[in-house]
């Protein structure tokens, strides 16, 4: 089940959604730009290593660029290959655009950031002695998903469903497909060990769950929960050609 694209128009133009995307294909592209040995060492300088966050143990003083409370932000602009990008810019995308007209620029900042430190500190908590780096945006992307659900389950999400060989695009509720995408996540989380390496479960639903926590006191008052995705706007109406008439002041 992928989502390509949701019927909820914006009232503003995302600005602080498309300079994420842009600042994280940046910073993609200046990874592979680097040798494969300085690429791995910036995932461990700049990604969180919960050992390090912790005070358990120490990077070498030629990787050590960050206070390590930092790299809690700066994780979130590293991803780990080009569909770890791609997969992440196309969720935040479809769905981010609404969140930030819902709450407008400035709070949609705040809200991201808080939603991405809540992500890295779930997974973190969970396995403290790791020496393992965690990067990507996924986890303060799910904060946005899970203040989606609570404010536009109703709206229509076109999807790629894929069985087998076969695929089909349907349009699905955004209720079903954020709630098939937690309920994947959180099962995933339960059978596989914090300290794994791979996918960042707990991190997607410390994100999705600070999303659900955060949308209320952030959202502008006027936006309703559980609310009717948004109309387009109306076209511009053409002026009437012809004859003016009076009255004449």
């Amino acid at each position: 089940m992928i989502p390509l694209h949701d019927d909820n128009p914006t009232r503003i133009t995302p600005f602080v959604t498309i300079a994420v995307i842009g600042a994280c294909v940046l910073v993609f592209l200046w990874q592979i730009s680097l040798p494969p040995g300085r690429a791995e060492a910036a995932f461990y300088a700049y990604g969180v290593v919960p050992a390090v966050l912790f005070g358990e143990v120490s990077l070498p003083p030629e990787i050590h660029v960050l206070p390590p409370a930092l790299t809690v932000v700066s994780s979130m602009f590293l991803h780990g290959g080009w569909m770890h990008l791609i997969g992440n810019m196309a969720y935040l995308w479809i769905f981010g655009n609404n969140i930030e007209d819902a709450m407008g620029h400035g709070r949609f900042v705040l809200f991201y950031v808080l939603c991405g430190v809540a992500a890295a500190l779930a997974q973190a908590l969970a396995a403290p002695g790791s020496e393992i780096p965690m990067i990507g945006a996924s986890g303060a992307i799910s904060g946005v998903l899970g203040a989606y659900l609570l404010l536009y389950p109703r709206a229509r999400v076109l999807t790629l469903l894929t069985l087998g060989f076969f695929f089909y695009f349907v349009r699905i509720r955004a209720a079903w497909v954020l709630g098939f995408w937690i309920v994947l996540q959180v099962f995933n989380a339960a059978i596989a060990p914090a300290d794994a390496g791979g996918v960042a479960w707990l991190a997607h639903v410390g994100g999705f769950g600070a999303g659900v926590l955060l949308i209320g006191p952030f959202k502008y008052r006027h936006v309703a929960f559980f609310g009717r995705a948004r109309p387009p706007p109306p076209p511009p109406r053409s002026p009437r050609r012809g004859r003016r008439r009076g009255p004449w002041g």
